[in-house]
């Protein structure tokens, strides 16, 4: 069942008006006086009316009304409002190939009407060539509006889907590094067997403490991406997104979890303090992923982070951990989604930098370059 709004009621209504005040105004006019009896003309102009009612269904049956429509129209003075109104909604509707079918039904039927029906001194050339002229305008303006929704659809669905990504990158990244934190104290705790209380309390503390960074940041997320575009996000009640000035917070959380993390940040004031907020989010960002994986794939092995970089040049982010390292004991590997490193390539990638990663030397090493404008 179709469902029409306040704008397609407007819409239905003009239609059917214009089309029955264009015909009232054709039929007899254009071409001269119609030679045919009385009584023909008045069933003539009630089927006109009928079909002008028949609009209506315009919506529901696009194609079977327009069909009907072309038939009649070949036999008929009074037929062309309805036709051109049906005619557009066809090519608004239907498949190019049910409309290119309307017309060659209607290129075969219309030379048959005229011929039946001769348009008093106009030549049948020139009847024809009218016709074919107004139906290729019409025509033409549904297959256009038909495309505009198409690409405002596409459009639309391709905003919903970044949208989505968006979501998905921002999620996993602050939930996969506070959920690792969490796992790597809750695994000490559950082996520390012979643990004094003070320390298992400490151990408690730390996890708690982690669950509440976690909420947190999930709400400063929340709170980032339901601003609209161009609008800043809102502040109230929520910490600013981290930056690059956050990473010695981020290693000193992994050497409490018992990661040991080497941060070499050779990017210092007043360099450090000009770079954009949007590349200082993706640094962070790089190095967050970079020490999960690393908890994940490597637990306990030694992680570098690198941080330079200079106006003009750019930014440089790399993380290095050895592979194969081995693991403490009682040590258990956290599992992943496998979404991580897809996620840190489209942001560096919306970002306008290049990302690399992969095995070298005995080392998985993961490097970014971002641009600084000078």
């Amino acid at each position: 069942m179709v469902t029409r709004s306040r704008r397609d009621w407007i819409v239905d209504i003009t239609a059917i008006a214009v089309a029955a005040c264009f015909s009232v105004l054709t039929s007899g006019v254009l071409f001269g006086e119609v030679r045919h009896p009385h009584w023909l003309l008045v069933l003539d102009q009630i089927a006109a009316a009928g079909a002008c009612a028949a609009l209506w269904l315009r919506r529901r049956h696009p194609f079977a009304l327009a069909l009907v429509l072309v038939v009649l129209s070949a036999f008929s003075h009074f037929m062309g409002g309805p036709l051109w109104v049906a005619l557009f909604t066809a090519a608004v509707h239907c498949r190019p190939r049910a409309v290119a079918l309307l017309v060659g039904i209607q290129l075969l039927l219309r030379p048959i009407g005229l011929a039946l029906r001769p348009e008093s001194q106009v030549p049948d050339e020139l009847a024809l060539a009218a016709s074919l002229v107004a139906m290729t305008a019409v025509i033409s303006w549904g297959m256009t509006v038909r495309y505009r929704r198409r690409l405002i659809a596409t459009l639309y669905e391709q905003a919903q889907r970044a949208t989505r990504e968006s979501i998905a990158r921002e999620m996993h990244d602050v939930l996969a590094h506070r959920l690792s934190l969490l796992s790597v104290h809750a695994g000490a705790l559950e082996y520390a067997a012979g643990a004094s209380p003070q320390d298992v309390r400490r151990a408690a503390g730390v996890i708690r403490s982690s669950s509440h960074q976690a909420l947190e940041e999930l709400r400063d997320v929340i709170g980032v991406l339901r601003a609209a575009p161009g609008e800043e996000p809102s502040t109230d009640g929520t910490r600013p997104q981290p930056t690059h000035r956050e990473l010695p917070r981020l290693a000193q959380e992994s050497r409490l979890a018992g990661a040991r993390v080497t941060l070499d940040q050779r990017l210092a004031p007043p360099d450090a303090d000009a770079l954009p907020e949007n590349t200082g989010r993706t640094v962070y960002r790089i190095v967050q992923e970079g020490l999960t994986n690393a908890r994940k794939h490597a637990p306990g092995a030694e992680t570098t982070v690198t941080v330079d970089g200079a106006r003009g040049t750019g930014v440089t982010v790399e993380i290095r951990n050895p592979l194969g390292a081995p693991q403490r004991p009682g040590a258990r590997l956290i599992p992943g989604s496998g979404r991580g490193l897809t996620g840190l390539h489209e942001r560096v990638a919306l970002a306008g930098g290049r990302i690399e990663a992969g095995r070298d030397r005995g080392h998985f090493r993961l490097h970014a370059w971002l641009p600084w404008p000078p």
